[in-house]
């Protein structure tokens, strides 16, 4: 398979509007960030999306993306759904609903807010899109991979991260149980949030996010959903073990 981060920012991402700090002031490519989300390519050609984000668009383009076989949603935070009605390109290219993949919480939300996707069309041109809702429990097929639902939480919100084949990836989350973590065991390549280097209320921070990579033991892992207050790409990068590394847009990995 192969992994490209789309986008490897917070819900602000980076630079942040109007702020003037060393790293949304950087010249490095490495410290532009769109808002977090990442593309799953299969040996068989199948692709298969993380999160929808309000940079969808913009990302499609600059991959060249031209099918989507279907879209795993972690949770429905703004950042993670906001391209939701930019499905219909896809929709018209495919000639079929777009499959979304969720938990209980996140599809409420997306129903309630993108609630046209779902209602009963009056003319042509709108968004369509099947929605599965996962208890977490879940080992299920899309397109030749399985994909295995993995229970965190975002403070007090469920959230779901993914495991397909040898890669796990979960975002947003500060806590993962130890039953959950053991379903990444085995993978070579694990993707988690990092928010900052100190403590956050939601969020893994540096050292939260070590300890989880350091206990499920991949080849690599690969940081993401950073803030500017994480530091320089260039600079953090030096602190990290050799096997982990601050993930970037664009970055493509072969797993």
């Amino acid at each position: 398979m192969k992994l490209t981060f789309l986008g490897t920012g917070t819900s602000m991402g980076v630079p942040v509007i109007a702020c003037n700090c060393s790293v949304c002031k950087s010249t490095d490519s490495h410290d532009k960030r769109l808002r977090t989300s990442a593309l799953v390519e299969t040996d068989a050609g199948e692709n298969i999306l993380i999160d929808i984000g309000p940079d969808f668009r913009e990302q499609m383009l600059r991959e060249g993306v031209v099918h989507l076989e279907g879209i795993l949603i972690t949770h429905a935070h703004r950042d993670h759904v906001a391209g939701l009605d930019d499905i219909r390109s896809f929709n018209y290219v495919q000639n079929r609903k777009m499959d979304l993949y969720c938990n209980k919480e996140a599809r409420v939300t997306i129903e309630r807010d993108y609630h046209y996707i779902f209602d009963y069309h009056q003319f042509p041109g709108l968004p369509e899109a099947n929605i599965h809702e996962l208890t977490g429990d879940e080992r299920f097929g899309l397109g030749s991979v399985e994909v295995v639902a993995i229970k965190a939480m975002h403070k007090d919100l469920p959230v779901l991260g993914y495991r397909i084949g040898k890669l796990g990836y979960v975002t947003d989350a500060n806590r993962i149980e130890s039953e959950e973590r053991a379903k990444l065991e085995g993978v070579e390549v694990l993707v988690i949030n990092a928010l900052r280097k100190t403590k956050h209320f939601s969020h893994f921070c540096l050292p939260e996010a070590l300890e989880v990579i350091e206990k499920v033991a991949p080849r690599r892992a690969f940081l993401t959903h950073l803030s500017h207050e994480m530091g320089l790409h260039a600079d953090v990068s030096k602190e990290l073990p050799p096997y982990v590394q601050i993930a970037y847009d664009g970055l493509k990995v072969e797993i």
